[in-house]
């Protein structure tokens, strides 16, 4: 398959789709009459499936956000928030009832009041608007004015209507932290001592972790977060079926790419801002774009669907987009419980008992079960160990106000300048990000947003004590997180990569020591600065750029290498003359993915790892493998390493032989690393309607460490994760931005814009961004008008029959 550079593809599309609009047809009307509506307005569906909502208020505008979202997501928003309240088993029986016990356990159950508070004035009016909104398209259902999507037929199930506070109590659909990191490494020191843990985890900045006194690592079972696991997975509908939006993939491959560049260094002299989360893929997608505009609101971009406002995009003055910040936000707490009383447990040199509540989980087909859910003063009970006589409990920022996942961007959506961005993210709880921003007078900026419990006397990376001598400081200053406005470099750039800036007080402050491999950055910083009038195409061939900026150091190492073996010589010839880039049409990056990512850790942890540690550290952590592999130590000996790279270098190329065939001219990347997206109901489906559940297959440039993220499954190379959106934005020229969805912008399979988006999203195409009103309605396909039903018109009332006369 022939692909075109990414910047070249990008101005065709743009011809194309000024050709298209040239020939489009007029658009389809559809009108409707909305019970809850204020007053008229309209809702115009472009021909890539985002909607641009125009209403005579705010409050309306985030009603018909809510209405809208129902009619093109319903079934996704409504498992969300089933999944979430645990209410799974009510709908598909009792398999569900364990996961809707856990899931109960992590919800908001603090004070409502200070919960709306904390994300400021309107959070509620927006919420409770936007859930009405659904509410009314639920109703329209059930009153057969409009049809059950098919997604409720196939899964024998009907949508649930919603309250405002189903928005912000869910706590578990943000990414979570590092509690599975913290257990590991106390199973890791447990058999061999925490040194043993060094491949597991890369630590930054430079850090020796140390076991909290009073701790015994040996404590620490191997199922402690089987709860914690359960309460923040998402939905399987058999043994064979992957998660609807919540697939098996690791945290460290969740992340994202953003960065915003001043004037000074751009083509037009206005700010370039772009934004490509990265996440696990689904279908639906976890993304959906909208656009709102009323009276005192005008914003567009992308949130996730069950979530009113956005947290990406723009409105009138103003450019944001977000990263993760990987600051540490939760803590394990591991308890000596009372002997004979396994719900009471010592605190500050004192018995003290576990709060516990009873709830009654709805079941399909039986009577609800009840269910306890045990509390301590820290958070959820996660497991108890009569046996040991411990307990373990969970204690995160999600049980403070105001942490509801991305709710925070209520606050920012409608600023207009940095010091009311800068104070609207004041607010913002969780996950914690890095905003970045610009603005049409030119100004652009950074700020590191979240709730970060301050640690006084610990690291946060292994579990600690409950007994009252590790307690959070409350939490650190938004001020004392980091931030920037107009940097002198003329740009500013994350990708979820240790960015404590120099001189930090990191020792005193504790953000956080678990970070992101900085491979993606690398790049992306070598591409900025080189850049000195940058351009929006530039923006969008750096978003889908393969350069994996790491392999640079894998192929140094090998340098000096002069194996005998015709093979290797083979495959340290072919990665020599690679260009880096992780193409689809590239026979090195093949050999060099499958390399560092199923045979590579393993040969090192082999060598460098205690025997009785290897299985809990896995394959380790790249960064970390990486590190040791350049400065060998008594662990792993220059001798010893040169045999697992080269080891290993051979168990990968025999592994694509296998795969591609014995000539590695025959190989590429893109015949193993492929992108389908299949939707989460599939396996419910019969035969025929499977095919109208895919996106279809695509070869797939890039990996895990390139700014193009398409992260995949060692079992066979499928990509699992990366971008689910991207955009960028051509600040104070808005029409001119750019964006992408996959594998669209509807949920639904029977919709045209279920998968239309996923070819150009795989080959590195955007479309429009239209925001002005002109762009908006040459792009439009649909007009959704609609009309409050109180301001209905009456029907027209029937002519009486005329009597007749009678015949005497």
């Amino acid at each position: 398959m022939v692909q075109l550079p990414p910047a070249l593809a990008a101005v065709t599309l743009l011809v194309l789709a000024g050709q298209a609009a040239a020939q489009t047809p007029a658009p389809a009307q559809t009108r409707d009459v909305v019970a809850g509506l204020g007053a008229p307005a309209e809702i115009r569906v472009d021909r890539w499936g985002v909607a641009h909502i125009y209403a005579a208020s705010v409050r309306d505008a985030f009603f018909l956000q809510g209405y809208n979202v129902a009619r093109d997501r319903l079934w996704q928003i409504d498992l969300w928030r089933k999944r979430g309240l645990g209410l799974l088993s009510a709908d598909f029986g009792p398999a569900y009832v364990e996961q809707d016990r856990a899931a109960r356990l992590l919800l908001y159950r603090g004070d409502m009041n200070a919960e709306w508070a904390a994300y400021g004035p309107d959070a509620k009016d927006q919420a409770s608007a936007f859930t009405a909104g659904i509410n009314a398209y639920v109703a329209e259902i059930a009153a057969g004015k409009q049809p059950l999507p098919s997604e409720f037929k196939l899964a024998g199930t009907t949508p649930a209507p919603w309250s405002a506070e189903d928005v912000v109590r869910i706590r578990s659909h943000a990414l979570s932290r590092n509690a599975p990191q913290e257990a590991r490494r106390a199973q890791i020191a447990c058999v061999a001592g925490l040194d043993a843990a060094k491949l597991y985890r890369n630590i930054e900045p430079k850090w020796d972790p140390s076991l909290p006194a009073g701790l015994d690592p040996c404590d620490v079972p191997g199922d402690v977060l089987a709860d914690y696991t359960r309460g923040t997975q998402g939905v399987r509908f058999d043994a064979a079926t992957r998660r609807l939006a919540m697939i098996d993939v690791a945290d460290e491959v969740q992340g994202s790419n953003n960065w915003t560049v001043s004037g000074q260094r751009t083509a037009t002299g206005r700010p370039i801002l772009a934004n490509d989360p990265h996440r696990e893929h689904s279908a639906p997608s976890l993304r959906y774009v909208v656009h709102m505009e009323a009276p005192g609101l005008s914003v567009i971009g992308a949130g996730e669907p069950a979530l009113p406002g956005v947290s990406i995009g723009h409105n009138d003055k103003v450019a944001f987009g977000l990263t993760i910040f990987p600051a540490d936000q939760e803590d394990l707490y591991v308890y000596e419980l009372k002997p004979g009383a396994p719900r009471t447990y010592r605190y500050d040199g004192k018995w003290e008992a576990m709060k516990v509540v009873q709830e009654a989980i709805p079941v399909k087909g039986e009577k609800p079960r009840v269910v306890e859910l045990v509390f301590t003063r820290h958070g959820p009970v996660l497991k108890t160990d009569p046996v040991r006589g411990r307990a373990f409990a969970l204690r995160s920022v999600w049980w403070e106000p105001g942490t509801a996942a991305y709710f925070g961007s209520s606050a920012y959506m409608s600023v207009h300048d940095f010091a009311g961005f800068k104070q609207a993210l004041t607010h913002w709880g969780a996950p914690s990000v890095n905003q970045v921003y610009a603005d049409e007078s030119g100004t652009i900026g950074w700020v590191a947003s979240a709730k970060v419990p301050s640690r006084p006397n610990w690291d946060g990376l292994t579990p600690v004590p409950g007994d009252g001598r590790y307690e959070w400081k409350g939490m650190i200053a938004p001020a004392d997180l980091p931030s920037v406005e107009n940097p002198k470099s003329g740009w500013f750039a994350s990708a979820n990569q240790m960015n404590l800036p120099d001189g930090y007080p990191y020792a005193d402050r504790r953000i956080g020591f678990e970070w992101t491999n900085g491979a993606r950055m690398a790049r992306i910083s070598e591409v900025l600065a080189a850049k000195p009038k940058f351009t929006v195409a530039d923006a969008m061939a750096l978003q889908t750029d393969p350069t994996d900026a790491s392999s640079h150091r894998m192929v140094a190492l090998l340098k000096g290498m002069k194996p005998k073996d015709e093979k290797l010589k083979t495959a340290i010839a072919l990665l020599r003359r690679w260009d880096n880039r992780t193409s689809a049409d590239s026979a090195a990056a093949a050999l060099y993915e499958v390399w560092i990512s199923k045979h590579l850790g393993a040969a090192v942890v082999a060598q460098a790892v205690p025997e009785r540690a290897q299985r809990l550290v896995g394959e380790g952590d790249l960064a970390a493998i990486m590190l040791l592999l350049e400065n060998p130590d008594q662990t792993l000996p220059p001798a010893a390493r040169d045999q697992a790279m080269l080891q290993s270098l051979g168990a990968a190329y025999d592994e694509v032989a296998a795969k591609l065939g014995a000539d590695p001219k025959a190989w590429t990347w893109g015949a193993l690393h492929q992108a389908r997206f299949d939707h989460a109901l599939t396996p419910l489906a019969g035969d025929a309607q499977k095919a109208a559940m895919s996106s279809g297959t695509a070869p797939m440039s890039g990996s895990a460490y390139s700014p193009l993220a398409a992260s995949f499954r060692t079992s066979d190379f499928r990509v699992i994760a990366g971008a689910s959106f991207r955009m960028v934005v051509d600040v104070g020229d808005w029409d001119n931005s750019r964006i992408i969805n996959t594998p669209g912008q509807s949920g639904s399979p029977d919709s045209p814009h279920f998968r239309d988006l996923f070819p150009l999203w795989a080959k590195g195409d955007y479309v429009p961004m239209a925001y002005s009103r002109a762009a908006v309605e040459a792009a439009t396909e649909t007009v959704i008008t609609l009309t409050p039903a109180a301001q209905a018109p009456a029907p027209a009332k029937a002519k009486a029959p005329a009597k007749r006369r009678s015949r005497r």
